[in-house]
């Protein structure tokens, strides 16, 4: 009875420090003590498991993850870090081969000559291969320990290829065009050094031109800051006061105004669809300060959304979904460049009819 007290102490210590992305020397410690007093928490031995993985004690990592899965087989977090701890011990060089694309028909028949691996064009090869590159711990650790003005320029060159990468797909065209009907310059949705600061633990980028549009936005936010690490793809209204507009006033009447048609949108000819989609995507409604509230069901944030009464009283709008850094299926998106690429793509162009008939709607109202 006496250990119970201890027990809990040391649980909620080990969580609040995992909840900070804190996996360190005092993580460890604690979390090994709490494995010799409960040796049945499984949440303990992974999360052992994972501070030797970063403090590079792979042979710890694969002991404590051992004993989790002999507690519970079906521990999947337990799993995804035996995997990473495999790869850690295999080095960059085993990664190389995950990028191989299957041989096809023809070539398998041709076993004389190596056919080159095809790729839409030369330049998406050479991202893809060389620059393209994830978003992984080191780049969530830069954002909750810098200061966001300062963690958008030291991220900026590893976003910035996704960016121009980004600009080749079609849904870009297809909203450059719609902003050029609309009288507004440009001819690339994305532009080189766009990021943007946010809040403590948030940088984001939004569309060329798009401050006081509906905007399509791409952001990062920290666990130490916002309970999770997560890069987030979507459609956001930016509805907060000031900005480096000389003309913000009638900037932002104009936002609310498109704010208000995409709530007209959603009450009646989007408001079944936007809730399938967030169901079959796991998508969510995320506002203000507020982590991603991603335990609202899709018709309660659709309902939400319309039943905003005075959008003056935001700051910030979030429509969209995300990946998680605490998801091993998402972490082996978020890492690897060529598919965060196609995810961010493929949440856009799912998005892009709702962004277009919103912008296209209020214009010519």
């Amino acid at each position: 009875m006496a250990q119970e007290p201890a027990v809990a102490s040391l649980e909620q210590q080990a969580i609040e420090l995992a909840r900070r992305g804190d996996f360190g020397a005092d993580a460890r410690r604690v979390n090994d003590e709490l494995t010799r007093l409960a040796p049945g928490n499984q949440g303990a031995w992974t999360r052992l498991a994972r501070c030797c993985l970063e403090l590079g004690l792979l042979d710890e990592a694969t002991s404590a993850l051992d004993t989790a899965l002999q507690v519970n087989p079906q521990n999947t977090i337990a799993r995804n870090l035996h995997a990473e701890v495999a790869r850690r011990r295999a080095g960059p060089a085993a990664a190389a081969p995950r990028r191989t694309r299957a041989a096809t028909p023809r070539a398998a028949a041709d076993q004389g000559r190596r056919a080159p691996v095809r790729t839409p064009t030369a330049g998406a090869a050479r991202r893809g291969s060389v620059v393209l590159a994830g978003i992984g711990r080191a780049e969530f650790g830069t954002l909750a320990q810098l200061a966001p003005a300062v963690a958008a320029e030291a991220l900026s060159a590893r976003l910035d290829p996704l960016l121009m990468s980004l600009n080749d797909r079609p849904f870009a065209a297809r909203v450059v065009e719609a902003r050029n009907r609309a009288g507004h310059a440009g001819v690339r949705l994305f532009r080189r050094g766009s990021i943007l600061p946010g809040r403590p633990g948030n940088i984001y980028v939004h569309h060329q031109g798009g401050r006081w549009e509906p905007q399509m936005h791409l952001g990062l936010l920290a666990a130490a800051q916002w309970r999770r690490d997560a890069v987030l793809a979507g459609i956001a209204f930016d509805l907060a006061a000031g900005g480096a507009d000389d003309r913000a006033e009638a900037g932002r009447e104009r936002l609310f105004r498109f704010f208000e048609a995409f709530q007209r949108q959603v009450a009646s000819t989007w408001r079944v669809h936007l809730s399938d989609w967030l169901r079959a995507n796991g998508g969510f409604v995320q506002h203000d300060d507020e982590p991603p509230a991603t335990d609202r069901l899709p018709n309660e944030a659709v309902a939400w959304l319309v039943q905003i009464g005075s959008p003056a009283a935001l700051e910030r709008v979030f429509i969209g979904r995300g990946l998680f850094a605490d998801r091993g299926e998402d972490i082996g998106i978020m890492t690897d460049g060529p598919r965060l690429l196609r995810w961010i793509e493929g949440t856009f162009t799912d998005l892009l009819p709702l962004w277009s008939t919103v912008y296209r709607g209020q214009l010519r109202g």
